[in-house]
């Protein structure tokens, strides 16, 4: 076969197989090489902010391990950044099987400072503010979601103002009100008043992140058919029965996703927490009274502040690891509206 009877799309690749390479540098050469493959680029990217994320988030926690793990007497004399200080492989063989690290700490915390009161009063603080948050939120959600009245929008539009309020607005009114003493509740509390109540920090707090659980619960409940509901109401329930047997069940990775988001705020929660205790455990103080409790006026145990920091994060951690598929569906869920 002569050189005119050849196919024209061998001819081509004769041509560009003929072509000099182009003389790139090393930066212009990886920048063709992304461009005529954008999926490996899109890996590498992934990968690389991945991989930053993870050591930017679990680093500081990797950190608080090795100072907790610290002994009280050798701060100052070794580096504390990837091993403890103290920290000697050649102990083990002398049968020291801490290798000069101090994992009693994590235990000192609970005999040095009740801080078990501490945190146990945090948690049962959030338990109690996220069911009020819920309950509250899931009423104003279905009114919200479901049914259309003269100035909805503009009173939609007051909570979510409301939201953006800074704590400290509140904290001089409701301090003044929280330490006045009230006849109507001496029979219930000794004093009469709700300094060093839990009350004291359950309602600003629970009011204050409300209409973030109203938002999320509003998306969710007006995704649901007014069939359902009304199937339910022919059965005989009440629009309210019809509310927590219907339509809360079948919105559950919302109210999940508010429940949790509650809690973890609630729980981290320390302006009115610090301000409406004296600081007692007794008097319910919150966990991060207790980390603050090893700041001695000449002395501050860093290592027990490093455990009990750890220990106060543990059920937070545990909570999101139960929860995170509920939280990831809600969080997408509500975005879409059907």
């Amino acid at each position: 076969m002569s050189t005119e009877d050849e196919h024209p799309d061998l001819a081509a690749q004769q041509t560009a197989t003929d072509e000099p390479e182009i003389d790139r540098g090393l930066i212009e050469g990886w920048a063709a090489r992304m461009i005529s493959n954008p999926d490996r680029a899109y890996k590498i990217a992934f990968y690389t902010f991945t991989i930053a994320f993870l050591v930017t988030t679990l680093f500081p926690f990797y950190w608080l391990f090795m100072l907790a793990l610290t002994p009280s007497g050798q701060f100052g004399r070794d580096s504390i950044i990837l091993t403890p200080g103290g920290f000697d492989p050649s102990l083990l063989a002398e049968g020291d099987l801490t290798m000069g690290t101090n994992p009693g700490a994590f235990i000192d915390i609970f005999t040095t400072v009740p801080f078990h009161r501490f945190v146990f009063n945090s948690f049962l603080i959030a338990t109690i503010g996220t069911v009020l948050v819920l309950f509250v939120a899931s009423l104003a959600g279905y009114v919200f979601g479901r049914l259309q009245f003269r100035g909805k929008t503009p009173l939609l539009l007051t909570v979510l103002i409301v939201s953006f309020f800074p704590p400290a607005a509140f904290f001089v009114p409701l301090n003044r009100l929280f330490n006045r003493n009230f006849d109507v509740l001496a029979p219930i509390i000794a004093d009469g008043s709700l300094y060093n109540h839990p009350s004291s920090i359950i309602i600003p707090v629970s009011a204050l992140y409300l209409p973030l659980a109203i938002f999320i619960l509003m998306v969710f409940y007006a995704q649901i058919p007014d069939g359902l509901e009304d199937a339910a109401r022919v059965e005989g329930t009440t629009r309210l029965g019809a509310l927590f047997r219907v339509i809360v069940p079948l919105s559950a990775p919302g109210v999940a996703t508010a429940g949790v988001l509650s809690f973890i705020t609630i729980y981290n929660e320390y302006f009115f927490s610090s301000l409406m205790t004296d600081g007692r455990p007794e008097n319910w103080a919150p966990m991060l009274e207790g980390v603050l409790r090893f700041q001695g006026q000449y002395e501050t145990l860093f290592n027990l502040m490093a455990a009990s920091s750890i220990v106060a994060v543990l059920p937070i951690a545990i909570l999101v690891i139960v929860a995170q598929e509920k939280i990831v569906s809600g969080l997408t869920q509500g975005a879409v509206k059907e």
